[in-house]
């Protein structure tokens, strides 16, 4: 008999132990979450991010407002665009910190997107674990919509980024319960609506997210009085910007509808599986609510008044994320399945491949005023009146001042910077009809979106382009139609013959 038969406690002091299998460390798993999905989307945003020196017409908005002093920001914002007005001023910031550049005018779109996937990371961390968190950051970073608005010059990232930290903060809230959490979370919502009104959606979806859960009542009433204080500072804003409605007039119905319909049907599909319970408030009663109820408040609003644009509740994709993320963490889970679903991460990365570089080109947006402003300056001729159909158009080529110095503006009374507006102040009817019968050569700049035209000054362009001039080409560009007139000297300026 051995000693170790005759001594089982030696025996179980001399065996080397099995070594265990270490999990990581809270930390290097919360880094992970934290830093992968911030390198991703920083990587994708500075990926193609000049397109090709192109511009916009809403970024070419925020290039010529951000390029302006407070003092004029804040004066055009009294006519036009005043739910921009705090992002157009913190733009005039950057901008005189570090040049104002096509650069400077997209990358903290890309910086606050990148900040958003994070924190997009940590919700998905805490409320099911660290691959789920991992996997939700990634594809939030992979998102199309989240690809092409981290690369434009609008407020649309930053309300994202605020948003999203406001969620992860609500969710940090709930079970510690501390005013100075309530209020950071309070801050950063109403920042994120200051920013754009429609952020305040994400704070009815959060009501439901507390609802839903069964919160403890006291946590219940801090939210509903935070969510009143975030209200009420929003509010003088909204009074104020009702009289600007018309600047959404363009709207004719729900922009990119199937979108959300796909979306909405997929965030429901995935919150159907187990994706796991960590503390009192469940990732899918989180991500649903804030995927579906803030495009389906629009969509109901705008049976009053058309208003349903994607891009107003981007932070949408929020939801999805989390939901797709545990999704995959779920069958991951379930060893039988993993194959399966290696298979369909790779099936949608490929299937994401063509629209990531469609996004990355000119014609992925509506229009493109540098070569709407090139076209112009191509098909002029010093000398050569310019007018504009309509005159709210002019905004297309004031980016690019250069381009238009040597054509003559028939229509223009007042500059946009003088007039503190975006498009400038027109002429009288009659006026604009007077001076352009005395070119015989003008370049007029539509729209691709064909709309009649209303107004007094409208009419007068049309009908006296009608009557005393004919057309001498055309040239499409992305976005518009850059038309050459010529004086038709065989017709009176009332359209007889001579």
């Amino acid at each position: 008999m051995s000693v170790a038969q005759r001594s089982p406690a030696l025996a179980r002091t001399v065996t080397p132990p099995v070594p265990a299998r270490r999990r990581p460390a809270p930390s290097r798993a919360r880094a992970v979450v934290v830093l992968a999905p911030l390198a991703l989307t920083l990587a994708l945003g500075l990926w193609g991010i000049r397109r090709n020196d192109t511009m916009w017409g809403d970024e070419s908005v925020t290039y010529q407002l951000a390029h302006r002093d407070l003092a004029q920001i804040w004066l055009t914002a009294q006519h036009i665009d005043l739910v921009h007005a705090l992002y157009y001023t913190v733009m005039h910031g950057i901008f005189g910190l570090f040049g104002g550049g096509l650069l400077t005018l997209r990358l903290p779109s890309v910086l606050a997107m990148s900040v958003a996937a994070s924190g997009v990371g940590l919700l998905g961390l805490r409320l099911v674990g660290p691959r789920a968190g991992l996997m939700a950051g990634l594809v939030f970073a992979l998102l199309p919509q989240v690809q092409k608005y981290a690369q434009e010059g609008r407020s649309y990232a930053m309300v994202c980024a605020l948003v999203t930290w406001a969620t992860y903060v609500l969710v940090v809230s709930v079970p510690h319960r501390a005013r100075w959490r309530w209020a950071v979370y309070g801050c950063t919502m109403l920042l994120a609506c200051l920013l754009h009104e429609f952020a305040v959606l994400a704070l009815v979806a959060h009501g439901v997210t507390l609802v839903v859960s069964r919160v403890p009542r006291p946590v219940l009433k801090a939210w509903s009085v935070t969510a009143a204080g975030v209200v009420a500072g929003l509010l003088p804003l909204v009074i104020h910007s009702v009289g600007q409605s018309g600047q959404v007039a363009w709207i004719g119905g729900p922009v990119r509808l199937p979108a959300l319909l796909v979306t909405t049907i997929l965030a429901v599909a995935c919150a159907l599986a187990p994706l796991g319970a960590r503390g009192p408030v469940r990732l899918p009663a989180l991500a649903v609510p804030i995927v579906v109820l803030p495009g389906l408040l629009l969509l109901v609003a705008s049976l009053v008044k058309p208003l349903f644009v994607d891009r107003y509740v981007l932070y949408s994709g929020i939801g999805i994320a989390l939901l797709l993320g545990a999704w995959w963490d779920y069958f991951l889970r379930r060893r039988r399945c993993s194959r399966t679903a290696w298979i369909a991460a790779v099936a949608v990365l490929a299937a994401l491949v063509p629209p990531s570089l469609a996004l990355r080109t000119p014609e992925s947006r509506s229009n493109d005023v540098t070569a709407i402003a090139a076209a112009v300056r191509e098909e002029g001729r010093p000398g050569d009146g310019l007018l504009f159909l309509a005159g709210e158009h002019r905004i297309l080529t004031a980016a690019h001042p250069e381009d238009t110095r040597h054509l003559t503006d028939l229509a223009l009374a007042q500059d946009a910077v003088a007039s503190n507006t975006l498009a400038g102040v027109e002429l009288p009817a009659e006026d604009i009809a007077a001076r352009m019968l005395t070119f015989d050569r003008i370049v007029v700049v539509r729209v691709a979106r064909l709309r009649t035209l209303t107004g007094p000054q409208e009419e007068a362009k049309t009908r006296t382009l009608r009557r005393s001039f004919r057309e001498d080409g055309t040239t499409h560009v992305n976005g518009a139609r850059i038309t050459v007139y010529v004086r038709d000297q065989s017709l009176s300026p009332t359209g007889g013959s001579e």
